[in-house]
Parts: C-alpha cells; structure tokens; sequence
C-alpha cells in the first residue's frame, strides 16, 4: 500500500480541479497547469480534494498510484505558490546579468559569453552578479532550467568554482603534494 497515494490532495480555496478522462487540469491564481494519469490508476475529485485510487494490484498499479498523487500535489502547489530554484556562481570573473527579459548572459570564464534562452513560463532573474534565481509554477520545468544552467559551468572540488545550487554542498579535494 502507498501511505503517499492513500491520501488525498486537498484543494485550497481559489484552486479548481475538473477531471476528464485520465487528465487532471488544476486552475489556480497563477496559472493553469494540467498532468495526464496513466491508465493504471483512477482519479476523482471528492470534497475539495483530489483523490487517486489503484486498478488493480499489479506492481505497475501501486508505482503509479503514488507517482500520479505527487505530480498532481505539485500542480496544486505550483499554481498556488509557484516553485523557485537558487544558483550561485563563484569564481574569479563569473557572473551573470539579464539581458531584456529572456536572455541570461552568463561570464563563466570561456572566450565567450554564453546566452542562455529563458524558456517561456520561466522567469529568471539576476539580482546579484553571483545569484541566479530560477521560478515558475511548474516543479519539472524549474528543476529543468536550473540544471541546464548549471551545465554551462558545474562546481569543480578543487577550488569550488563554478554554478551550483545554494543548497548544494561541493566535497572539496586537495590539491597535489610535493
């Protein structure tokens, strides 16, 4: 039994589900977002909340039970409060400015400049030249954006340079003895 699937995903007030079919469209104050189940589980919207149920009791079922409940809370959440990833750029010369509103200019010590795209539903912004804060309402697409900055330039263990997250710590290596 999934103990995350068992319960239901409460709606809070000015969110809306409607259900059709196997898709899930979750309207709120900042956007709307919808996910498509799997034919594996069963959806229902009961008392303000969201609620999935297995069909069946194959291994495939009870994998998608929990799955589809946790994509369908970060709907809910998504376009209640939206999600936010923070990147921090160190080393000597990195850093990064917004160019107009969707292009991320990053300095990360190559010959050139990289610009980087901002897809649309993301916002990113620079307040400072070594912050790099990346929100939207969907989790996937955040995670998504945040990792392919950090691509450009990933923090290196011997001096720490690089893009990570702020919550990331870097195992630090030393360096060669004599």
């Amino acid at each position: 039994m999934s103990r995350i699937g068992k319960k239901p995903v409460d709606l809070p007030g000015g969110v809306t589900a409607t259900i059709s079919g196997q898709t899930v469209e979750i309207k709120g104050p900042k956007g709307v977002l919808t996910f498509k189940a799997t034919d594996d589980v069963t959806l229902a919207v009961e008392d303000n909340a969201v609620s999935v149920t297995p069909r069946g009791s194959s291994k495939r079922a009870k994998q998608q039970w929990g799955m589809s409940r946790t994509q369908i809370a970060n709907c809910v959440t998504g376009v209640t409060e939206g999600f936010k990833k923070e990147l921090e750029i160190n080393g000597v010369g990195y850093r990064a400015t917004m160019q107009g509103s969707n292009v991320l200019k990053l300095a990360l010590g190559y010959s050139h400049d990289v610009l980087f795209d901002v897809p649309e539903g993301i916002t990113v912004t620079a307040p400072k030249q070594t912050q790099i804060f990346v929100e939207g309402i969907d989790r996937q697409q955040v995670g998504e954006v945040a990792a392919k900055i950090r691509e450009w330039r990933k923090p290196e263990p011997y001096k720490g340079k690089g893009i990570k997250y702020k919550d990331e710590y870097i195992f630090r290596k030393e360096g060669k003895s004599k």
